[in-house]
């Protein structure tokens, strides 16, 4: 099984829960300080390991007008600044082989965007920074596909992997979360992490936006957990309803601390007793 060190942190399936927590966009440094710092705090009182992310370029989205975020510059700038005042490890996304040496200076994690999961090229380039590196499962991919995109970075000869369920496209505008997935990636040796909020959106539900039932997010998430992997992934925002993006599935701010603490008992209940498959 592998260990992945993150600075100060070290995550595998067996391991304390690593929440990957912040907004779906970074909207600027104030904000993302601030969500950080709570995260920071709620996971530190539950015993919980703590990266925060946020995307500087939410390059997919459903319409031409949709916000896209900060730009690269001005993204990695506030990612730098978090890890600074906050001390935790960052991770965003990237969308292309150009920009990969250039975030892997600043972020701990770069995260290969589920649409983009089977793209050679940015794995490749993703893979050769020595970063750690997210792969979120396409919802076009079974589990059992992970296989094949795993060896494309491990042939840069890096061996620090994540893998992530995010669900799977069912029909239109749906998505279902299939949970024998976790335990069939986990087979790879590498940590499974499972997206709670992504699992739980309507791709394009609102017609010019996505939509989502925030509400099975927990669910998600305690499902997931119960079964013993690696890391939840959620997005949250003080103000869901009013976030520039994914707002229907985040999780609001204040729902956190609470949820937090119901993830780490399902926890320490699963690494006591580990499903084996």
């Amino acid at each position: 099984m592998h260990k992945i060190d993150i600075g100060h942190l070290s995550v595998s399936n067996d391991a304390p829960l690593m929440l990957i927590a912040g907004p779906c966009q970074l909207e600027g440094l104030d904000h993302a300080q601030m969500i950080a710092g709570h995260m920071a705090e709620v996971c530190a009182a539950h015993g919980a390991q703590f990266v925060f992310k946020g995307s500087f370029d939410k390059a997919n989205r459903t319409s031409l007008n949709g916000k896209r975020g900060l730009g690269i510059d001005e993204g990695l700038k506030v990612m730098q600044a978090v890890k600074d005042s906050i001390g935790c490890p960052v991770l965003t996304d990237i969308h292309t082989p150009e920009q990969c040496s250039t975030v892997a200076e600043v972020c701990d994690i770069m995260q290969i965007p589920a649409f983009l999961c089977r793209q050679t090229d940015l794995l490749l380039a993703a893979g050769e920074t020595g970063a750690v590196i997210n792969i979120k499962k396409g919802q076009f991919l079974a589990p059992w596909d992970m296989p094949n995109v795993v060896a494309k970075i491990e042939s840069t000869g890096n061996n620090r992997i994540l893998l992530t369920e995010r669900g799977s496209s069912f029909g239109y505008n749906t998505l279902v979360a299939d949970m024998r997935s976790l335990p069939t990636m986990a087979q790879s040796g590498y940590p499974v992490v499972m997206d709670a909020t992504h699992s739980v959106q309507q791709p394009g539900g609102q017609g010019g936006s996505s939509g989502g039932q925030r509400e099975f997010a927990p669910v998600m998430a305690r499902a997931a957990v119960s079964l013993g992997i690696a890391a939840v992934f959620i997005e949250t925002h003080e103000d869901p309803d009013n976030a520039p993006s994914d707002g229907p599935n985040m999780i609001p701010l204040d729902k956190m601390g609470a949820l937090v603490e119901s993830l780490m008992a399902f926890d320490r209940l699963a690494k006591a007793n580990p499903i084996r498959v």
